[in-house]
């Protein structure tokens, strides 16, 4: 990289370093502050939270990834972002009124004790081995394509630099997460979103320029499969129902439960809303964060799906540049495209932006999942097994911590989160031997935890008569059929000469967008019967928590929290969902 790129740099660590040390002066040492930033972040802090936290390395090599090999398809997966909306106007009101901290907590509210230890331990097992690993390992891949060092000598051993900057990245990460919780991690994502945006714009706008247009990219993309046995080219989004990876339905089905899973119920993503200081901010971040959600498919499908058209273009004959023939490894690999736009394509300034952008989008991503983890373990397990001997009890009733346990649950967190780094360290060597199909990986093992956890969700708020076993069992059945799906994966590929038969067509064979489609009504259905033979909680324990039980100043309360114009800018998001749909069918 040139001078101008490492001075671009030298800025925005020096930004990060600022904006750190300020939090850390002011931050008092209680688990309210650390975890959940006092819970007074505003809406524009909490959208750009979501929206940075969300953008992660599933993005960076995972989407461009899947844009370069199969196309639009996993762009149902950016599109259900709109239900980032049914948190802000269904979930919002009845998290701000019970004044949890986790999602676990939640379900212990409106369930059990046992609700919340199953989602606690689903959740932390799962961001382990999926998010914090999956992103450390992405960071790695990416800076060393985009730095072009295989290796580098260190006091005399050769050491491959992709670990170099895997564990740079994650020491960095965790420094900052550690020292400033909650607070570092809203006030660095205001910094790198807007980094990360105009650095994946100038990709976008330069890659455009390079193919000679939009028209010209969709003529490239459209005359070819975007896989063996696809049922259409690239730039559909609705394939056939018997496309054997993305038939429309099933899209539809598996990307609507896990993308209401991950944006209403999972903690990673509530928790930026939980910070809010009231439930008209926490509203108006959701919906701000449903609008940055739109940008994804532009900022790094389609420049996967770019730098696809320039090496088919090379390999084809109709071009013959020497950026189009520097993509030619995306033909076999996809998950190299984004780095090797930002290594061959940008001039000098310009790669130290998207540098920048990439290094904020994974530091970011990582944060979140830092702050998330620690607060899971710290709250729903260390909290639970050692409450506070001395708590405050308010004139209203509400109860908080002393001041020396909530300094001491801020050093649990921070001890959590050094764990769960090392953790995610030691998964990467997995991650690395299945990195050509990252994206795929992700989505395969969220389709199976997800459904679960929808129902417990979907079923605690929308029916009151469903009872702490009803929720309780609605998680375990999920978990029980999502590790046999698992299970099954692990069988059938790897070991030769495994019986055929019912349980491997169920388990196996069944496409697994329609698996997770499948999943969500066996799980409603064992929360609906178990509820019917079970007894419910009493109503006043309830009160709030879920419809039909909110008391008529607490409806009062939240018609106040917003006005027209977040119902126009709700509107807005769906009419642009809806077009986007029409458009890419």
């Amino acid at each position: 990289m040139a001078l101008l790129d490492w001075i671009v740099i030298g800025l925005f660590a020096a930004a990060m370093i600022w904006i750190v040390v300020s939090v850390m002066r002011k931050q008092k040492d209680n688990s309210s502050d650390y975890f959940l930033s006092g819970r007074d972040a505003t809406w524009i802090a909490i959208g750009t939270s979501i929206f940075a936290s969300n953008i992660g390395s599933e993005h960076l090599i995972g989407l461009a990834g899947s844009g370069a090999s199969s196309g639009m398809a996993m762009a149902h997966w950016e599109i259900q972002g709109w239900m980032i909306l049914v948190l802000a106007w269904v979930f919002v009101p009845f998290y701000e009124r019970s004044m949890v901290l986790t999602m676990p907590e939640f379900l212990e509210k409106r369930f059990n004790k046992q609700s919340r230890t199953i989602l606690t331990y689903i959740s932390l097992i799962s961001y382990v081995l999926t998010k914090v690993a999956v992103t450390v390992y992405a960071g790695g891949v990416v800076f060393q394509q985009v730095f072009g060092i295989e290796s580098i000598s260190i006091f005399g051993w050769t050491v491959d630099f992709f670990w170099v900057a895997a564990i740079g990245l994650v020491l960095l990460t965790a420094i900052y997460t550690i020292l400033g919780g909650m607070e570092s991690v809203l006030k660095t994502s205001v910094l790198q979103t807007p980094i990360l945006l105009v650095g994946s714009v100038v990709i976008l706008v330069l890659g455009l320029k390079e193919l000679g247009g939009w028209n010209n990219l969709m003529t490239l993309c459209d005359v070819t499969p975007a896989y063996e046995g696809a049922q259409g080219t690239m730039i559909h989004l609705m394939r056939d129902n018997s496309d054997p990876q993305y038939p429309w339905l099933g899209a539809l089905i598996g990307s609507a439960v896990i993308g209401f899973w991950y944006w209403c119920t999972d903690q990673f993503i509530v928790q930026r809303v939980l910070s809010g200081k009231n439930e008209r901010e926490a509203r108006r971040g959701a919906i701000f964060g449903a609008y940055l959600k739109l940008l994804p498919v532009f900022l790094f499908l389609i420049p996967g799906m770019i730098a696809f058209a320039l090496a088919k273009g090379a390999q084809t004959g109709v071009l013959n540049s020497d950026l189009a023939n520097a993509m030619m490894p995306v033909l076999n690999n996809g998950d190299v495209a984004f780095p090797l736009l930002v290594a061959k394509l940008l001039p000098a300034g310009f790669k130290g932006v998207v540098v920048c952008g990439i290094l904020a989008a994974l530091m970011s991503s990582l944060a979140s999942l830092f702050n998330s983890s620690a607060m899971l373990y710290t709250i729903d397990v260390y909290k639970v097994k050692h409450p506070d001997p001395n708590p405050v009890i308010a004139e209203d009733g509400r109860v908080t911590d002393s001041e020396e346990y909530g300094k001491k649950l801020v050093k649990i967190g921070q001890i959590a989160t050094v764990i769960i780094v090392a953790l995610g360290i030691l998964w990467i060597p997995v991650m690395k031997s299945i990195g050509d199909v990252l994206y795929l990986y992700l989505q395969d093992v969220q389709s199976v935890l997800a459904p679960g956890i929808a129902a417990a969700f979907l079923m605690g708020i929308c029916w009151k008569r469903a009872t702490p076993k009803g929720g309780q069992w609605a998680l375990i059945s999920g978990l029980i059929v999502g590790l046999t799906r698992l299970g099954a994966k692990i069988l059938y590929t790897s070991v030769p000469g495994a019986p055929e038969g019912w349980f491997k067509a169920v388990f196996y064979d069944f496409n697994w967008l329609f698996f997770c489609g499948c999943m969500l009504v066996f799980c409603l259905l064992v929360c609906f019967i178990v509820s019917l033979c079970t007894q419910p909680k009493p109503e006043t324990e309830i009160k709030g928590l879920v419809f039909g039980t909110s008391t008529p100043e607490q409806i009062a309360a939240t018609k106040r929290s917003w006005d027209k114009w977040d119902v126009i800018h709700t509107i807005i998001i769906l009419g642009i969902t809806v077009a986007f749909y029409i458009y890419f069918w």
